[in-house]
Formats: C-alpha cells, structure tokens, sequence
C-alpha cells in the first residue's frame, strides 16, 4: 500500500487494512486513529462517522470499477455481444492489484446483510440494472429469472478467482496461476458465456 501523507488519505488507508483484517464491527475508531497517527477530530472532520468512514473505504474501492465497467460496456454499443458484456463486468476486477483488494471483499462477503445493504443496494444495484438489460438483449430468448441466476454465478466464479486465485498454483502443483490476467480473463468469459447461452431449465 502506498505511504500516504494525507490526513485524509491515511485514515482511508488505515481503515481499509483494520476493516480487512479484524471486520467492521470490530475495529474501533480509537483503533484507526492510532493506526493512522491521528487524532479523532481529523475523523469527525473528514468523515462525520465510523459508518461514513466505513462507506467512503468501499466507494474508494468501486465506484472507480463501476466506472471502468460502464465505460466498456458503453463503448461496447447496442449490440453487445455477449463474450463484450462478460469481459466489460470482469475485465475491471481483474485490472486490479487484487492483493490489495482480498482482506476487504473477504470481510464484507462473509456477512451477507452487509453486502446487501451497504454494497449492493448503494454501488451495485445500477450497475447490475445496467448488465441485466444488455444481457437481455443479447439473449432474448432467456427469461429474466434466469439472467438473475447466470449472473450470480457469474459473480460467484469472479469473487472465487479473486479470493482463491493466489493459492491455485499449490492446489495444481503450479499449473494454474493468475498470472496472465488476460488468459485468465479469456478462459473466465468463456466458461461463463457457455453457461449463459445452455437452454434455460423448463420447469416441473
């Protein structure tokens, strides 16, 4: 993590890595002060709250993904294909540093409620809107009940890859790593857009 010089910037800094490492509820705002050198009125000044600070710690992380993502899906046009859609929902996570990302996104995703309110409902709601309606319209013949479906596992095998990835090259004696980003990606887009494009299950 870069060293910040930033009153601002090292209580962000500071909370991201207790957040990840202990989880919200446990790390104090006494405990980010002293991690960051600070005192509590520079927290009171720049974040109001705990809450607020926590959610400025998941915005910084992404809304600078959900802009990236837009902008490829928009570049991407009308008619998206959807190998286009896939690679514009993955390609930003997997741009990033995912190290610096891991702690976070572990912390957030074991408490469900969380997720939902704080993450999805705030930063991920417009995007998947967004996704749904150009997924929509390069497989018309799929329900939307499925597109849900397809688009949760969608995000199961992306959140996997990040939180697991760094320990494929032990689980395959070294004949799997992350490595190459862009190999990674192809495989990923063309795992999943086999999946979307299977017939939808007819029901009982």
């Amino acid at each position: 993590m870069i060293e910040r010089t930033d009153t601002k910037g090292k209580i962000l800094d500071t909370a991201e890595k207790l957040f990840g490492m202990n989880g919200f509820e446990s790390v104090s705002l006494r405990d980010i002060t002293t991690g960051a050198g600070v005192n509590l009125a520079a927290v009171n000044y720049h974040f109001q709250s705990k809450d607020a600070l926590m959610d400025a710690v998941i915005a910084r992380k992404i809304e600078p993904v959900n802009a990236r993502r837009l902008g490829l899906l928009d570049a991407a046009g009308e008619r998206a294909s959807l190998e286009q859609i896939l690679d514009a929902f993955l390609r930003p996570v997997l741009e990033i540093e995912v190290h610096t990302l891991t702690p976070l996104i572990g912390r957030v995703l074991s408490n469900p409620d969380l997720f939902v309110d704080r993450i999805f409902k705030v930063h991920l709601a417009p995007i998947a809107a967004r996704f749904t309606a150009a997924l929509s319209a390069a497989l018309p013949g799929l329900p939307p009940a499925e597109i849900a479906w397809r688009m949760h596992f969608a995000v199961g095998v992306m959140t996997h890859t990040i939180l697991w990835g760094h320990v494929f090259p032990r689980i395959t004696q070294g004949l799997c790593t992350i490595d190459d980003r862009e190999a990674l990606l192809r495989r990923m887009v063309q795992f999943l857009a086999a999946g979307f494009q299977t017939p939808a299950i007819q029901p009982n």
